[in-house]
């Protein structure tokens, strides 16, 4: 009788034990309804309705975490009830302040568009909700990530900062001016900046601003910015290499980082168009020597092997920095 894995519950017990528990749900007395239906689920009599009452149990007695993990091991079931147990997923992630995640979720089955109809309308307004409570946190929290990137700055914890502008960015934050000056500041990483930028311009920054990387000066408005995959230079580089490994994937795949890292360090200072042969050139002869290929580095022209080096730099750059 110890081994629940053996043993079988006889149906006046499995019926007792499903009416006392249920009936205690119905009365709000949630750890007795809790112990009788654990007992049915230890004995494997869990039905969908025995199931549901434990989760309506977990959530009432606060037991939130315990009752995310049940509904996520009914989810992968994918069984008759998906859909049920998917509601009461959606509400403890609100109950417990999840909204992206709620969010997340709800997009990817809006976009399937599988929802039944009766539960169409909750479901949106459950996206709504989390939606502006959401903004909400959001607001409360970036005036504190502002103040935390001011410090990170000053303390040059460059992973810090990149985390920060990457948690600002995702929570449509406001970038203030003294924020927008750190594209001048010489002890401010290229790295750093180029996320700061990226950030400016998804903010929709329309003033003229000032940069400044590797002792070179701009003037640039983020708005009218560009993504370095749109970049003409950038475009023409990646055809060229595409059309040299084509019989070479792996080759391609390290060179499509290395020219990505060049141009993500370096942005907005994009090369000319008249630098496109050398660049490509430089990169495909470095990709080949990483991988041990057979190459003569030292049998480039003088641009080719510059840029051999500006590449390597900004390579060691970007990794510092960003985890791949």
């Amino acid at each position: 009788m110890k081994d629940s894995t053996k043993v079988i519950l006889f149906p006046n017990t499995k019926k007792q034990l499903e009416e006392e528990g249920l009936d205690a749900l119905r009365k709000k007395k949630y750890k007795e309804a809790l112990e009788k239906l654990n007992c049915l689920i230890e004995y494997h009599e869990g039905s969908h309705e025995i199931y549901i009452g434990k989760l309506m149990c977990l959530m009432e007695l606060g037991s939130y975490k315990e009752a995310e993990r049940l509904s996520e091991e009914l989810l992968a079931n994918k069984d008759a009830h998906y859909y049920h147990y998917f509601h009461i997923y959606l509400t403890i992630l609100f109950q417990t302040s999840q909204y992206q995640h709620l969010m997340d979720l709800l997009e990817v089955e809006f976009e399937y568009d599988m929802i039944p109809d009766m539960l169409q309308e909750p479901f949106q307004q459950l996206y709504e909700m989390s939606e502006n409570m959401k903004i909400g946190i959001d607001e409360d929290n970036s005036p504190g990530f502002i103040e935390e990137l001011k410090e990170a700055v000053n303390g040059n914890d460059f992973l810090k900062q990149w985390n920060l502008i990457e948690q600002l960015r995702r929570i449509h934050a406001d970038p203030k001016e003294d924020i927008i000056q750190l594209l001048e500041n010489e002890q401010v990483h290229p790295v750093i900046k180029t996320a700061l930028l990226e950030w400016f311009r998804e903010a929709g920054i329309e003033k003229s601003v000032h940069i400044h990387k590797f002792d070179t000066k701009m003037m640039v408005q983020p708005s009218k910015l560009i993504q370095i995959s749109e970049e003409n230079s950038y475009i023409a580089i990646m055809r060229e290499l595409e059309n040299r490994t084509v019989d070479n994937p792996t080759l391609f795949n390290l060179l499509q980082q290395l020219i990505y890292r060049y141009f993500y360090v370096t942005y907005p200072f994009i090369p000319s168009e008249n630098d496109v042969a050398s660049i490509t050139e430089a990169i495909h002869t470095l990709g080949n020597d990483y991988l041990q290929a057979d190459t003569r580095l030292e049998e480039l022209d003088t641009a080719a092997q510059s840029w051999i080096e500006s590449i390597k730099i900004c390579n060691s750059l970007y990794l510092s920095i960003i985890e791949e």
